[in-house]
């Protein structure tokens, strides 16, 4: 049996907040910090990439001035043990655009797309630790075989920190809040 490549010592050590302040963005691409330690997230495919962008623009169109939609950069969740997600779609306050690290009073929604290998973490564990960081709005996108996704979508409870299921849409996602918006996924 031949060995696979060696993982670097920086990937199998404990992350602090000010180690991991101190890396490139190129380091910090693709992974996540979880209780200190490196998780690598599995690549995307282009569909994925596809409903994370369409949704960001619809959701950014919709939002208030106050509100910026994006993707792809870390949102810390807590600094000891450091704790770094790096959600699909992030909603946050336009203000705060050029505050470092993005924290959960900054954002107001959070979009996970469900791609193969982030299953469990975008269906259970993710979901518990944007509730208890306060973050008010969360959806869910699953990419069904019939190709039409599927949005989940959830409000917090702050009496329980623990999301309330919302509503469940095919195809066309038309709600009221955050901000109303309707959005057409059935073509992505």
């Amino acid at each position: 049996m031949t060995a696979g490549p060696a993982i670097p010592t920086w990937m199998r050590e404990h992350v602090t907040t000010e180690r991991y302040d101190s890396w490139p963005e190129t380091r910090c691409a693709g992974i996540e910090i979880v209780d200190g330690l490196v998780v690598v997230r599995p690549g995307a495919s282009k569909r994925h990439n596809r409903l994370a962008r369409i949704l960001a623009n619809a959701l950014e169109a919709a939002a208030s001035p106050g509100w910026n939609a994006d993707t792809n950069f870390d949102v810390r969740l807590q600094d000891v043990p450091l704790t770094n997600r790096r959600p699909d779609v992030v909603v946050y306050r336009a203000d705060t655009i050029d505050v470092t690290p993005t924290r959960p009073e900054h954002v107001l929604m959070i979009v996970e797309v469900v791609s193969p290998g982030s299953e469990t973490t975008d269906r259970i564990v993710t979901t518990d630790q944007y509730a208890k960081a306060g973050i008010a709005f969360y959806w869910r996108v699953e990419q069904a075989a019939t190709g039409v996704p599927l949005v989940y979508t959830h409000v917090l409870d702050p009496a329980t920190r623990a999301y309330r299921d919302g509503d469940m849409f095919t195809g066309i996602v038309k709600v009221s809040a955050p901000f109303p918006i309707e959005v057409d996924l059935g073509e992505v």
